[in-house]
């Protein structure tokens, strides 16, 4: 990829790719540890080859306190991808994706309560409407069943241990380049979703041929190639365009659902769902015009 492609069309591939990330668990017939182990296990193996060329010294020297943060930070997004797909088995694509994408919120009220970080009244009225959002879409969803409300807390789950992934990186990445942040990580995930199998008695194989395929088509379309564009489109654009950008993830994995799986999202996960990714667009918008005036 280079300065002369268009990086907002290439975002835009990238969030195609990641939406694809609930459609292919979906899809798949093993346990979502299993799915989420082999994922990020295959997305290692991937980055091992680059990690030796391009990255080796840099790793070989790093910290012990660096290693450590980034290991943590693996154990974070290790739950936060247990969490997610198992949601999915519970709730429909379209709450799980909106619900699990609530992180900034996180991260913000994070900030206020552990870094002490100041917080605008503008900032906590997003922080209003996306919890708005969530009561929306839970009292649409009561009435399916309490299945599909732990489906929904799940996700929710899964977006508060990506927000602990997302904080505790930023200690990391700004001693670390981000290829050999995303290995370290990468692998520290799979290691903690492959411990969490082996002690819960999960089996690691067989499973059938598409089951195999699907782990691979997440780990190279929804991670390589998903989560690698977005770091890369840094590069080019504003967090805020490219957190904002993601936020296209719930919209385009509700159509695939129903697309593929003639899952029909309900008023309810709609009007909930457009609360929530307005609370969280108006969040990034106010954080990067608060970057801007302070720089």
């Amino acid at each position: 990829m280079d300065k002369k492609r268009n990086p907002k069309l290439i975002i835009l591939i990238g969030v195609i790719f990641v939406s694809f990330g609930s459609i292919f668990t979906r899809m798949s017939s093993a346990p979502s540890l299993i799915i989420a182990t082999y994922r990020l296990g295959f997305s290692s193996i991937i980055l091992l080859p680059w990690i030796l060329i391009k990255n080796f010294d840099e790793i070989r020297e790093i910290s012990k306190k660096i290693l450590l943060i980034c290991i943590i930070s693996g154990i974070f997004l290790a739950l936060h991808f247990l969490t997610w797909m198992e949601s999915i088995r519970y709730t429909s694509i379209a709450s799980s994706t909106v619900l699990v994408n609530t992180h900034p919120i996180f991260i913000l009220i994070g900030s206020f309560l552990i870094l002490k970080e100041r917080v605008s009244r503008k900032a906590v009225v997003s922080i209003i409407v996306a919890l708005i959002g969530s009561t929306v879409i839970s009292l649409g969803n009561s009435s399916l069943g309490s299945s599909v409300l732990y489906g929904d807390l799940l996700a929710v789950i899964g977006g508060l241990c990506m927000a602990g992934y997302i904080m505790i990186g930023r200690v990391a990445r700004k001693e670390l380049s981000v290829n050999s942040y995303t290995f370290i990580v990468y692998s520290s995930c799979t290691l903690t979703l492959l411990s969490l199998s082996l002690i819960t008695n999960t089996s690691l194989y067989p499973y059938p041929m598409a089951d195999w395929l699907t782990f691979l088509a997440l780990s190279i379309f929804c991670t390589i190639l998903g989560h690698s564009i977005f770091n890369w489109a840094l590069g080019y654009l504003s967090p805020a365009f490219v957190s904002t950008a993601v936020l296209g993830e719930p919209v385009f994995a509700t159509i695939w659902a129903m697309i593929i799986f003639k899952e029909i999202a309900t008023p309810w996960q709609i009007l909930g769902g457009l609360i929530i990714l307005s609370g969280i667009y108006s969040f990034i918008r106010i954080h990067e015009d608060a970057k801007d005036t302070s720089g």
